[in-house]
């Protein structure tokens, strides 16, 4: 069991890099060359929101500096919009631009076409038992950090 588990974990590492590679791979397909994959999956992942940059990194995907450059580059090239809190003059506010809006429109859809032949893949389901595995395992990862594991 310890050896699927460390196989398990090695795979989560895996399939996030390839998943990069894919990104990589469909940006150059449209001819997007002012960002990496990091940057389109940041930008995803913020979608329609307006968040701040702190919380962005407590939903666990960012480091600090890594997050801070990535913000930078792509508030520079025009994806992301970025502006000081209202109520925090502390604290930046992130927003996608119409262009970075259009291009998550773009990955949404990369992300349609893959669920649909990964799900003709998994007839019986499976991909919904991993989903639900892998939520398990986040919950006890976050419940062991906190001490309550």
């Amino acid at each position: 069991m310890p050896d699927e588990f460390r196989e398990l974990t090695q795979l989560i590492e895996r399939l996030h890099r390839r998943f990069l590679d894919v990104l990589r791979t469909e940006l150059d397909r449209l001819d997007i060359h002012d960002i990496n994959p990091v940057q389109c999956l940041l930008l995803s992942n913020i979608g329609r929101e307006e968040i701040n940059v702190r919380n962005l990194m407590d939903r666990g995907y960012y480091q600090g500096s890594n997050a801070s450059y990535n913000i930078k580059k792509l508030v520079e090239v025009g994806y992301l919009e970025q502006k000081r809190s209202p109520r925090d003059r502390r604290s930046t506010l992130l927003k996608v631009s119409d262009r970075g809006l259009k291009l998550i429109e773009r990955v949404r859809d990369l992300e349609a076409r893959q669920a649909k032949a990964i799900g003709n893949l998994t007839q019986d389901g499976s991909i919904v038992g991993a989903l639900k595995l892998m939520r398990r395992i986040e919950r006890y990862w976050d419940d062991y950090i906190e001490g309550r594991a």
